[in-house]
């Protein structure tokens, strides 16, 4: 998922979430420069979709698809939500 929230635990963010049926989740923040890396023009039209107002995009569905690239030392720390 891609924000221009700059708190995945903002109550903005997280309403948007509850609509969308997501109530509870663990986040991580990933490099943006590794998945801009990794998923080429797709992160692009994504980002420009954030960059023209919209406040959430999903990158990839696939969760393990990330997680199994991106190094743990790469990974931020561990947000757990239960909204």
């Amino acid at each position: 998922m891609m924000t221009s929230n700059s708190c995945i635990t903002g109550e903005a963010l997280l309403e948007s979430l509850r609509h969308k049926g997501i109530v509870k989740f663990i986040a991580y923040e990933v490099p943006v420069d590794r998945m801009h890396e990794f998923y080429g023009l797709p992160f692009e039209v994504i980002a420009a979709d954030i960059e023209r107002g919209k406040d959430l995009r999903v990158l990839d569905f696939d969760g393990p698809h990330i997680f199994n690239r991106v190094p743990f030392a790469e990974l931020g720390r561990a947000i757990l939500c239960e909204n």
